[in-house]
C-alpha cells in the first residue's frame, strides 16, 4: 500500500526560528497524563533505531517545521461537552507553539463506534446520521482552535482515505495484529469473558484509526487515557508503513459536576458547549471542591497562584471563565447583572405543550411558530435540544427554575 506524502507538509517546513515558542514547555505538560514512549538511550545504537528513543520535547526544540498534532473526533452524537474541549484545548496549544493541529472529523469511524470501554456493541450509524452530527463539531470548536491563522489547521474527514479501502488493503492492516493483541483491548477482553458478543467489524476501529495517522503522517496524536492502546496501533501502522513513529499524548477524563462519574450527557453530570450561557454559569458553581483544581487546569489558563482561596469564590471564577470563554465577556456581564428574562407559569394550565409554553411566554409569536421551530431543531431547554412538537409538561415544577431557549439570542428561564 502506497501513502503519498501530502504537499501541505512539504509547504510547511520552516526555519526552526519561528518555532521557538516551543523552548518554554509549560504549556505541554499543563494537564498532560501521559507522554509515551519516553526518553530511552541504548549504547550502540544509530539514532534513527526505533529503540532509540528522542523525546517529545527534544523534538519540539529541535524541529525544523512544524509538528503535525493529530486528534480525532467521531460524530456519533451531535454537541460536545467540556470534557470534549480538553483535547481541543491542548491542540490550541500546539498551534500557539508554531504547529499544525490536524483535526479528523471521523465521519467513515464514526459508521462503526470506537469499542473502547465498552460492555456491549455499538448501535452503527447511518451515513445520514453521521452527516447531520458532523455539521455542528466545527462551530462548537470555533472557539478554541485557530481557524484564522495559515497553516495552523487542517480539518480531514476520514473517508477520504479509508472509503477507498479495497479488500486486499483491509488484508494487509488485519495482518498487523493479532486475535490475542486485539482481546487484550480493554473492553474486549471484559466481553469474551463474559461471552458477549464481539463482531469482527469491531475490531477493525483501532486498525482504522490507526490508519489515520499514516494517511495524515502524524507527528504526534492527542488522545483521552482510554485511547493508548488506539494510538499506539496508530504507532505500529506508521512503522509498517515506512514512517516514523507518532507520540502519544494522553489527557486525563473530565469528571463530571457530579464529582462521581466521568462527564457525560447521559448520566446528566455535563456542562455543553451550546448549552445556554446562563446553565452553563449555574452548573459550573456545582462543581465540587475537591474538583476546581483539576477544572481550572484542563479547562482554563488560570494558575494556582491565581485563584481565590475561597471554594465558593473559585466556583464562581471558574462559572465566569469558561463562560466568558465560549459566549463573551458580555453575555457574561448580562447574566451576573441580573438581566436573564423570566417567565412565571403561573398562569399556565397544566399538562400544558411545550409549544404553548413558547408563545406565551413570547419566545415564538404564536403556536404555530412555536411548533415550526421545534421541527427546525431550534428550541433548547437547558441545553437540550427539543425534537417533538407533542412534548407535553404534566406540571409547572417539572419546569421550575430551568432555561428556555429559541435559536442563541432567545430565551428565558421559568419561574412559579
Amino acid at each position: 500500500m502506497t501513502i503519498t506524502t501530502p504537499t501541505s507538509i512539504v509547504q510547511s517546513i520552516v526555519n526552526s526560528q519561528s518555532l521557538s515558542m516551543t523552548q518554554n514547555f509549560s504549556w505541554l505538560y499543563r494537564g498532560t497524563a501521559e507522554i509515551f514512549p519516553q526518553q530511552t538511550v541504548v549504547e550502540n545504537l544509530s539514532p534513527d533505531s526505533e529503540t532509540d528513543q528522542e523525546s517529545l520535547e527534544n523534538l519540539l526544540a529541535n524541529s525544523h517545521r512544524p509538528l503535525r498534532v493529530k486528534y480525532g473526533i467521531d460524530p456519533t452524537g451531535a454537541e460536545i461537552h467540556l470534557g470534549h474541549s480538553i483535547p481541543m484545548r491542548k491542540l490550541r496549544a500546539f498551534q500557539d507553539a508554531g504547529h499544525t493541529a490536524v483535526l479528523i472529523i471521523g465521519d467513515f469511524t464514526a459508521r462503526i463506534g470506537d469499542p473502547t470501554g465498552k460492555s456491549e456493541v455499538r448501535r452503527q450509524l447511518t451515513e445520514a446520521d453521521v452527516a447531520q452530527n458532523a455539521q455542528t463539531y466545527l462551530d462548537q470548536v470555533r472557539p478554541i482552535l485557530d481557524f484564522d491563522t495559515p497553516g495552523r489547521l487542517e480539518v480531514r474527514y476520514n473517508s477520504q482515505w479509508l472509503s477507498v479501502l479495497d479488500l486486499s488493503k483491509i488484508m494487509e492492516l488485519l495482518s498487523t495484529m493479532t486475535v490475542s493483541q486485539m482481546l487484550a483491548k480493554e473492553g474486549f477482553a471484559e466481553r469474551y469473558k463474559k461471552e458477549s458478543p464481539i463482531f469482527l467489524h469491531e475490531f477493525l476501529y483501532p486498525l482504522m484509526q490507526g490508519y489515520d495517522s499514516v494517511a495524515v503522517h502524524a507527528d504526534v496524536e492527542l488522545g483521552g487515557t482510554d485511547q493508548k492502546f488506539n494510538i499506539a496501533v496508530g504507532r505500529d501502522l506508521q512503522r509498517h508503513f515506512g514512517q516514523k513513529a507518532q507520540y502519544g499524548l494522553l489527557l486525563p477524563i473530565l469528571i463530571g459536576i457530579d464529582g462521581e462519574q466521568k462527564m457525560s450527557k447521559s448520566l446528566g453530570n455535563y456542562v455543553g458547549l451550546l448549552e445556554h450561557p446562563f446553565k452553563m454559569y449555574q452548573k459550573l458553581q456545582q462543581v465540587p471542591d475537591k474538583l476546581l483544581s483539576q477544572y481550572f487546569e484542563l479547562l482554563t489558563n488560570l494558575h494556582e497562584a491565581q485563584l481565590p482561596d475561597s471554594p465558593r469564590d473559585r466556583q464562581k471564577l471558574l462559572a465566569q471563565t469558561v463562560v466568558k470563554q465560549y459566549h463573551g465577556e458580555k453575555v457574561l456581564d448580562e447574566i451576573e447583572g441580573g438581566e436573564v428574562p423570566e417567565f412565571s407559569l403561573s398562569g399556565v394550565q397544566f399538562p400544558a405543550k411545550l409549544s404553548y409554553i413558547l408563545s406565551a411566554s413570547g419566545l415564538c409569536k404564536s403556536n404555530s411558530e412555536a411548533r415550526r421551530k421545534i421541527q427546525e431543531l431550534g428550541v433548547r431547554l437547558d441545553g437540550d435540544r427539543q425534537t417533538d412538537v407533542e412534548t407535553t409538561f404534566a406540571a409547572g415544577s417539572e419546569l421550575f427554575g430551568r432555561v428556555l431557549q429559541v435559536g442563541k439570542n432567545k430565551f428565558v428561564r421559568l419561574v412559579p
